[in-house]
């Protein structure tokens, strides 16, 4: 193993626990959302905060940051999309009737999650709901999105202007159609409460992470049950699909890898002393971050513990991996700034098949079902 890390930076301007971390698509700025009821950008040129977003009257539960605006939800029932070079709130989507966990910014929609059992699809032009997704008999907690052009396969895929998939509280997870607002399929067979969601687009595979310490692989055009990935001994906290691999982090301290295509557990994460909280895939690293108030470095290929990364007070609630800088977002308050040059570097994947699918927290061959409402 690789010796301990040290902060190249930690930035302690919150006055409160940092719930997200959203990267820029074009790498230069972050995005914090906290308990203090604001949100900071950050520019990762020189991890200097270069604007605070301040409005929301409760905490931010969540944030997305694209290169020309940032959005972020909060307890308060509202979602605010900002003016990344000002710092100046440009519209307030007001519409939900309860905390707002999750918010998902892709084609030109914004969707969002919340704790009134519903979700919603936005015009982030105009601030105005285009649909409600009713039909969850609990909190709705995680968010993804498959466009249209990532159906080819699918009668009518046009029509319904791509997929919606959330996970409740209530155990199941439901597939929407965007256009109509109609449940095309809900997924039941979860114990518990779906935590986390990810989708592979090409196959139109939805991965579902419960707290009944499963995870489920779904066909979400036909709704079927493809299969169940049972080896973990505590709740899956948060998923990442890398190259036909799934990796889960646990409340049962271990993050295990999965083959995606037949369940298969090829390999197991230990040396976590608390739950996994956060996972980040990044150049043949895999990065973790835990309730023990560390993150840890492992090669994702062998196994191997390759570096800690201790500092933080309490647990890590997301990471971030940028060039050769990990960031980390702590419940201390605390984003931190991590040099990870000097660990192993894996070759390049070869380009996924084009997917625009985007995804949040925490991954077969098609059936070409008609999109009929459930």
């Amino acid at each position: 193993m690789g010796g301990g890390g040290s902060a190249l930076r930690v930035c302690a301007d919150h006055r409160g626990g940092i719930n997200w971390l959203s990267l820029s698509p074009d790498g230069q700025r972050l995005l914090t959302g906290s308990e203090d009821g604001t949100a900071r950008l950050w520019s990762t040129a020189d991890g200097q905060c270069c604007a605070l977003l301040q409005g929301h009257e409760s905490y931010v539960t969540f944030c997305q940051l694209e290169d020309e605006a940032a959005f972020t939800c909060s307890a308060d029932r509202t979602i605010r999309k900002w003016d990344v070079r000002t710092g100046q709130c440009l519209q307030v989507f007001r519409g939900h009737t309860s905390i707002v966990n999750r918010i998902l910014v892709a084609n030109n929609q914004l969707f969002s999650s919340s704790y009134d059992r519903t979700a919603r699809a936005w015009s982030v032009d105009k601030g105005q709901v285009a649909q409600e997704f009713r039909g969850h008999r609990n909190c709705v907690l995680t968010l993804a999105y498959s466009a249209p052009w990532d159906l080819p396969g699918a009668p009518c895929a046009e029509e319904v202007g791509g997929l919606l998939v959330t996970g409740s509280t209530d155990g199941t997870a439901k597939v929407w159609q965007v256009a109509s607002g109609c449940c095309h399929q809900t997924l039941r067979g979860h114990t518990g409460a779906v935590l986390c969601l990810v989708l592979d687009t090409p196959s139109h595979t939805a991965f579902t992470g419960s707290t009944d310490a499963t995870i489920r692989a779904w066909d979400i055009l036909s709704g079927e049950q493809l299969r169940v990935f049972r080896e973990h001994q505590g709740s899956v906290i948060c998923l990442e699909l890398v190259n036909r691999h799934v990796y889960s982090g646990s409340a049962d301290r271990t993050v295990k890898c999965w083959l995606a295509d037949t369940g298969e557990c090829v390999r197991t994460f230990a040396a976590h002393r608390h739950s996994v909280s956060a996972l980040r895939y990044h150049a043949g690293t895999l990065f973790t971050g835990s309730g023990d108030a560390r993150a840890r470095a492992f090669d994702a290929q062998s196994g191997a513990l390759q570096r800690v990364f201790r500092g933080h007070a309490f647990v890590i609630n997301c990471i971030q991996v940028h060039e050769q800088v990990l960031y980390t977002a702590s419940h201390d308050g605390a984003l931190r700034l991590w040099d990870v040059r000097g660990l192993p570097c894996a070759p390049p994947p070869p380009p996924p098949a084009r997917s625009r699918s985007r995804l949040f927290s925490n991954k077969v061959g098609c059936a070409a079902a008609p999109l009929q409402p459930a």
